[in-house]
């Protein structure tokens, strides 16, 4: 009898083990089907949140180069209008200093070579200068402004003995 106890005992702990094994087996099965339904469930949220998201981002981004794009242009508008104000305070100090005989006069004198009656003008020229076209790019008559032509017609007829 003690044969067919051991017997017994063997079959009682491997039908144990193969039961155990088994309830094991369902409640691991059962989890991961649990684990799967909530993942599919999950997943679908976040499609759906990914989704939207997408959505928005490509609803959204034509609007914000828009914007970033009209920012630029604001600023350099900005900017050529400072650059306007500054030429234009510029221009009003200028005007306001021709209003001056005194300026107006000495404009003349300087850059016309005026002189007042009675005075004597003087002009230096660079002895190293190889002559008037040299010193205006050496430019053809029809190549050159109108008033470069009318001034060399001038300092040829101030010249003695040309």
């Amino acid at each position: 009898m003690a044969g067919n106890r051991d017997r017994f005992a063997t079959f009682s702990t491997a039908t144990r083990l193969k039961q155990l094994g088994e309830r094991t087996a369902a409640h691991v099965y059962r989890s991961q089907s649990r684990r799967q339904v909530r993942r599919s469930r999950l997943t679908g949220r976040a499609a759906l949140l990914v989704l939207v998201l997408c959505t928005l981002v490509v609803a959204l981004a034509y609007p914000m180069r828009q914007y970033v794009s009209q920012r630029s242009e604001i600023a350099n508008q900005q900017e050529t209008a400072a650059t306007a104000r500054d030429r234009l305070e510029r221009l009003r100090d200028e005007k306001a200093r021709w209003q001056d005989n005194a300026y107006a006069e000495q404009q003349a004198r300087k850059h016309l070579h005026f002189v007042r009656p009675g005075e004597i003008s003087y002009i230096m020229t660079d002895p190293g200068a190889q002559g008037p076209d040299h010193r205006r790019g050496g430019q053809s008559g029809a190549d050159r402004p109108w008033y470069s032509n009318v001034w060399d017609g001038v300092d040829k007829a101030d010249r003695p003995g040309d």
